[in-house]
C-alpha cells in the first residue's frame, strides 16, 4: 500500500470525467478561476470605478447646475 502511481491517478481522472462530465468541469474551473481573480482585486483594492446604482442617471449634470439631492428633487428638476 505505497503511494499512488501515475496510473493510479489517470484512473481516477477517468472516473471522474466520466461522472461529471467535461462541460462541467471546464464550467467549474472558469467559475473558480473569475472567484480567484475577484478575491485578488479585492484584497489588492482595484476597485477604480464604483459601479452605478440602479436608477442612477449616468449623465454628468449641465454645467452650472448642481446635481439634484433626492428623488422629489429629480422628478422636479425633469419637468
Amino acid at each position: 500500500m505505497g503511494s499512488f502511481s501515475i496510473w493510479h491517478w489517470l484512473i481516477v481522472l477517468v472516473i471522474i470525467l466520466l461522472v461529471f462530465g467535461t462541460k462541467k468541469l471546464t464550467g467549474g474551473a472558469r467559475d473558480l478561476g473569475k472567484a480567484v481573480d475577484e478575491f485578488k482585486k479585492g484584497m489588492r483594492g482595484d476597485d477604480a470605478k464604483p459601479t452605478a446604482r440602479i436608477g442612477d442617471d449616468a449623465r454628468p449634470p449641465a454645467e452650472g447646475t448642481s446635481p439634484p439631492e433626492n428623488a422629489r428633487d429629480r422628478d422636479d428638476a425633469a419637468r
